[in-house]
């Protein structure tokens, strides 16, 4: 993640995102370059226009938002349901007396 991160980083500060640049910021970030990483990074974002990419990665959760009902009724009421209350049970000393009887 953090090589996409890096090429964010040039591509907002209005750097060519190229494998030079983006091994800089990852160094200085402190992160352990693999250089077979930073190439395809570089090589699968050639091409792309970052900016529209973005926007449509942002508009794209927007999209799964629940639809409202048909006919504009209000959301159905939730109930809430109420848990029963414990009653009392056996003290400890009365279970304990029972399973007592189990081993004879």
């Amino acid at each position: 993640m953090e090589y996409i991160y890096g090429a964010l980083l040039l591509h907002s500060a209005g750097k060519k995102i190229n494998e030079a640049d983006l091994k800089k910021v990852l160094e200085a970030a402190g992160v352990s370059v693999e250089t077979a990483r930073v190439k395809a990074v570089v090589t699968s974002l050639d091409g792309v226009n970052i900016e529209e990419a973005m926007k449509t990665a942002i508009a794209a959760p927007a999209a799964a938002a629940p639809a409202a009902p048909a006919g504009g009724d209000a959301p159905a009421k939730v109930e809430k349901k109420e848990e029963p209350e414990e009653e009392p049970g056996a003290t400890e000393e009365e279970a304990m007396a029972g399973l007592g009887a189990l081993f004879g």
